[in-house]
């Protein structure tokens, strides 16, 4: 049982680590709530028994090979959807003392995905002496529509999955200490969308002195990657589309209809949207409102306006934009990306980053080292897959744990005992390749 400032927590026992699943970080973003900025929770007066998993953000379920297989074929790991899913998960090293923190942010295209998904868990990290607190966000129209009445109401909206994210963190900086934690060293990491988060938190003002390192898996990138610059005031259209196609004439009405006519709604617009625009490129996902991002990702770098710390960056060797027909998968934008970002780093005067990829093909069929592949070895999950893994696996698992432990434990992934993982410069564009 911990003592935090909202009140008492009790999680469970597993050993050598204690588990705490489902803690409230903020109000349930219902009603009058939907579609504003996270509401700090009252404190409580008895016990929050944190012992089970809560619910996930609303999404469409189901998915498509290889995720369908690897990740989403186990009820048991498939929690409830809801618009109350403003939960975060702690693993916390039992005695631990001023223990490095790891914030998790799951990918799934800002529409998709949850913190507790078979392929995600924190006792790998827990046992490695790291505090892993793994996070819940709003998505798809819920987490990100901007809408002109929404503007008006608070001078500013959308983003607000990445305000979630950012209370979490909020969150973790002021109660990490009654769990063990350091607060001066939480390391914040995520994959695809989650990685194009961490990229949006490292950029936002409101994060400042709360993140001491960054680790961007599969979505990090300067000049040519997955982000896209958004302007509010463009994005104000969808939520106009939105509103026309629930039928309803304002703000009001559009906040009282059940979130899973909106969801139904929110898919049909997509259908809308790609057809009257020819393509889709993540039309819900973080935005440039002046508040939550000043201005483009890339633009922000140039100018050095975003966090100053150590950063990991990288991608797998068949991941998002890595054609089957490529000759040399390393003209991949994520490849390319993840080096531009570590090279503009060195270029305005900072410490360049380590650049990782993963090129390791999962055994069992020929999907190769596909996009979020690298999930079962950053969260020591293998023994949770269905794939029939050889001792080479294990022993990267290991090498990839140990890597990422030391990096949010001190900001180098180095060890006497691993590899060398070189910076990568202009002068050396090292790339640390991860296989068996």
């Amino acid at each position: 049982m911990v003592k935090t400032k909202y009140g008492l927590i009790e999680g469970i026992d597993q050993g050598s680590y204690i588990k705490y699943l489902g803690i409230p970080f903020a109000k349930a973003p219902v009603g009058d709530l939907r579609w504003k900025a996270p509401v700090k929770n009252e404190p409580w007066e008895n016990v929050y028994e944190a012992i089970s998993v809560r619910n996930k953000a609303v999404q469409t379920e189901g998915s498509v090979p290889p995720w369908d297989k690897d990740f989403y074929d186990d009820p048991s790991f498939n929690p409830p959807t809801s618009e109350d899913c403003l939960f975060l998960h702690i693993w916390a090293p039992k005695e631990a003392k001023k223990a490095a923190v790891a914030m998790w942010i799951h990918g799934g295209g800002f529409g998709h995905g949850w913190g507790t998904e078979k392929e995600f868990d924190g006792a790998g990290y827990a046992e490695r002496g790291v505090i892993l607190v793994s996070v819940e966000y709003r998505m798809g129209v819920l987490g990100f529509m901007a809408h002109p009445e929404l503007t008006k109401e608070a001078g500013v909206s959308g983003n607000y999955g990445i305000l979630d994210q950012i209370a979490a963190l909020d969150w973790i900086y002021e109660n990490i200490e009654a769990f063990g934690g350091d607060p001066e060293n939480i390391t914040i990491f995520g994959q695809s969308a989650g990685a194009m988060s961490v990229q949006t938190l490292v950029s936002s003002p409101l994060t400042k002195g709360k993140i001491a390192r960054a680790i961007l898996q599969s979505g990090g990138s300067y000049g040519i990657g997955l982000h896209g610059d958004a302007y509010m005031k463009d994005q104000e259209k969808y939520g106009l589309m939105l509103q026309e196609m629930l039928g309803v004439a304002n703000l009001e009405e559009m906040r009282k209809i059940p979130a899973d006519v909106i969801l139904e709604t929110e898919q049909r617009m997509y259908a809308r949207i790609r057809e009257e625009e020819g393509r889709m490129l993540l039309p819900m996902a973080p935005i440039i409102d002046g508040y939550v991002l000043p201005e483009g990702y890339y633009q922000l770098m140039d100018e050095g306006k975003f966090a100053d710390v150590p950063y990991m960056v990288g991608s797998t060797k068949d991941d998002i934009g890595a054609m089957p027909d490529m000759q040399d998968k390393r003209e991949a934008m994520l490849y390319k990306g993840s080096m531009l970002f570590s090279q503009k780093l060195e270029e305005i005067g900072r410490k360049p980053a380590f650049v990782y990829w993963f090129t390791r093909d999962l055994p069992g069929d020929d999907q190769g080292a596909w996009h979020s592949s690298e999930l079962w070895y950053t969260m020591d999950t293998l023994d949770r897959c269905w794939r029939p893994w050889e001792e080479g696996d294990y022993q990267l698992r290991d090498r990839i744990m140990e890597y990422w432990t030391n990096f949010m434990k001190t900001g180098d992934p180095n060890a006497d005992d691993l590899p060398e993982w070189k910076p990568c410069t202009k002068e050396d564009p090292y790339v640390q390749e991860l296989n068996v």
